[in-house]
This record gives structure tokens, sequence and C-alpha cells, in this order.
């Protein structure tokens, strides 16, 4: 990074913190996808006065968007000096619930030492902040360079990004053609490089039953009692079959390595009453129990294979238990995606590291998805990686913090990659 850069971006470090506060002080929580327009609003406002052209994109018609809980994201371009590549930062700009066992006000985005805390402030409002800052002091520095840089803000990620990334892909705003680099800044550490992810399988199972009296619980069929059948076949057979399988990808952490299984949600009988209900149980057999189960897996397993493992418990638990009957449904289905470790985006943020922390980074894969997978499926764009600040075992965890320190060292790598890029 030439040295005047680097002050540069050492000089906005208040900035930095201000902006990533007040990204942290919009409460977007997803679900139901509250305040999309105001941090858009607030993105246009900031990017609009450094000289960057911006679009607002709501996805019509994307699951959620509705009047209430509009899907809005933003694009902003800065057009150079001269011909040349187009850099493209993205972030999502949707937090996760707030969940209990905080002790700074999740929203207040309150700095502590070299710490800012909030909801998002890791995953990854303050990865945003750092592209942004980092695209602003290389304008300012380089004002002549030859290309573009993009910035986005985008919804729905923490729900799949369909209202948010996949929406943009499908309109073109990733076209190999108008775009050549994406760098996601989620929290994978700011000196690793996050080629890829695992791949999702999410579905619901519902075990079947019939309604009767609780007191005579012959005359009917509990759903809940077969469900606890196919929970014990997953304790028995599958959690240990997924445990022995290994990926050759990069993931991390080391228990990510291996296949994984969540029952993300239960549901059997008569509904929750509110919490101010004094009202006693009816006495009913439930007819009905429904799981959600969030499964993910490796680049070496077939989906296919995946899916039908789950059938295979199913089919034989409906083959030898009595009465046993059940229906799956997919939810949602997100292939591995994985890009080379020589792609230009890897092989030039590898470099920039090197030169601004002294070492050479590490080749990561995340646990989770994120919005690559839409960009490399639907976009058709392979030159993409997550680059970010943040410790990734904090995201989604109470007292979520992001350090400032980290963010700048980030913000410096990313500018650096810009130079690399777009000076000719």
């Amino acid at each position: 990074m030439t040295d005047a850069l680097q002050h540069r971006i050492e000089g906005m470090r208040d900035d930095l913190i201000a902006l990533t506060q007040d990204l942290i002080r919009i409460p977007t929580l997803n679900p139901p996808g509250e305040n999309y327009g105001a941090i858009c609003d607030l993105l246009k406002q900031r990017l609009s006065s450094k000289g960057f052209e911006t679009t607002l994109i709501r996805a019509e018609g994307a699951p959620g968007d509705c009047e209430k809980y509009p899907r809005w994201n933003i694009v902003a371009r800065y057009e150079g000096a001269k011909p040349g590549p187009c850099v493209h930062f993205t972030g999502h700009t949707d937090v996760v619930e707030v969940g209990a066992g905080w002790t700074y006000d999740p929203f207040a985005a309150t700095l502590d030492g070299d710490r800012i805390y909030g909801r998002g402030a890791c995953d990854m409002k303050g990865g945003l902040a750092a592209a942004i800052i980092a695209a602003e002091a290389f304008i300012q520095e380089h004002p002549d360079f030859a290309g573009a840089i993009e910035i986005s803000g985008t919804a729905d990620e923490e729900s799949g990004g369909y209202g948010g990334v996949a929406h943009l892909a499908q309109e073109g705003w990733f076209d190999p053609a108008r775009v050549q680099h994406v760098i996601i800044p989620e929290p994978l550490g700011k000196d690793r490089i996050c080629l890829g992810h695992r791949g999702g399988w999410w579905a619901e199972i519902e075990t079947k039953g019939e309604i009767a009296h609780g007191s005579m619980p012959f005359l009917g069929d509990c759903a809940i009692r077969h469900m606890g059948a196919v929970l014990e076949q997953f304790e028995t057979t599958l959690y240990p079959a997924m445990a022995a399988r290994r990926t050759e990808m990069p993931v991390i952490p080391d228990g990510a390595r291996a296949s994984t299984m969540n029952i993300n949600a239960i549901h059997g009988g008569q509904p929750e009453e509110p919490e101010d209900s004094t009202a006693l149980p009816a006495h009913c057999v439930p007819d009905s129990c429904r799981i959600t189960i969030d499964r993910r897996f490796l680049a070496e397993e077939p989906i296919d294979q995946v899916e039908g493992e789950i059938r295979d418990i199913l089919d034989g638990l409906k083959a030898n238990r009595p009465k046993f009957d059940y229906e799956l449904r997919e939810l949602n289905r997100v292939l591995p995606s994985m890009t080379d470790e020589d792609a230009p985006v890897v092989s030039t943020v590898k470099a920039a590291i090197a030169e601004t922390l002294g070492h050479d980074p590490s080749f990561v894969a995340s646990p989770g998805s994120y919005d690559q997978k839409h960009i490399d499926r639907i976009g058709k764009l392979k030159n993409c990686i997550a680059y970010g600040p943040g410790v990734l075992e904090l995201a989604h965890k109470p007292d979520e913090w992001i350090g400032v320190t980290d963010m700048i060292d980030s913000a410096k790598v990313m500018g650096r990659t810009l130079e690399k890029l777009l000076l000719s």
C-alpha cells in the first residue's frame, strides 16, 4: 500500500467508528425485515455525498417482501477517470434477533476501548463500514483510477438472501460483463480469505397422528411420540454417520469439517398460550408434530444423498412402526461454493494482506452459506471471495462486537487491493 493511502485510512478512524455506530443503531431485524429502507437511505445519503451514483432496488415478490416490510437494497457506483474493471463490495444490512444474555444495549453501538458492541457489529455492519472507508479513501487518494467501484447494501442474507443479492443477481447487477471482482466483507478475520462455503438443505418433517381425549390416549395416536422415534433414529444412526465424514474444503472451525445438522424448531400439540395467560391445557392427544432441520453438507456429499438418507429413515419407520406416517417438505437448498485459489481476486487480496499485515493469509471456507452462493450460481460470477474484519464465532451471539483496529487493518487491505486492481 502506498504510505499516503495508509495514512489517509488511519486518519479516518473516527469517521469509521461513527459510520459503524450509525449502521448498528438502525435495528434491521430479520425476521421480519425491519428498517431496510432507513438503512438504505443512510447509505444513499453517505455515498451520494462522496460522488457515487446510487440506485435503490426493491425486491418485489421476494420471500417476506410486503408493504409493511419491503425488501430494499442499494447499489452505489463510482466511475473512474478511465475504462477498467469494476470491483464490487457487497454487504448485507440485516441482523438476526437479539436473544438473551446481553450486558450492552444491542442497538446503542457502545464504544468500549477498541470494541464497538451491538447486534450486527461483527456480522456485518463493521465490515461494510470498513469497505466504504477503504473505497472513499482510495478515491480521494487516486482520483484518476481506471475502472469503477461499487458498494451494495443488501437485504435478507440472514434468511437466505433472496430479497437481496439473489434478486440483484437475477436483475443482472452481478453480470461478469459489468462486475469483475467481488469482495463480501463477512467476519472471517482480517488475515484470512474465505473461498466459499458448505452446502445447506432445510426441510420440515411432519409426523401424523389422531386426536383423542388425553385420558384415553389409546383411542388416538400421538404424533409427538412418532417424532420421538424420528429423533431417536437421528441420534443413533444419522448423527454418528455425519460425524465420520470429513471434507477437504478448509472449513472453519474444525467441527464444521464434518457434516452437521441442527434441529431448528419443534412444534406439536396445543399451541403455546400467551405469557399473561393463566389457562390450563386442553386434554388432547396431538395429531401433528413438526420439526425444521438445518442440514449443512460437504462438497463431497451429493445433494440427492443428503435428502435420501433422511427419507430412508422416515420410510424405514413407516415400514416398521405401527401407524407411522409423515410428510417431508423441502424449504430451501444451497449447493456448496468454492472459488479457486488462483482466481484474480484471491491472489490480489492475498498479496494485499501480506504487504499490509506482514504475513501470508490462510485460506478458509465458511461453515454456513452466505451471499457468494447467489453471485456464483445466479450471477455466474466466480471471481468472488469473503474478506472482512471480525471474529466469526461472535456472529449471532450476545455482546457481539467488532474491533476498531481490525476494521482499520481490513480497510487498509481493501484499499491496497483497489490499488492493485484499478491503478494502471
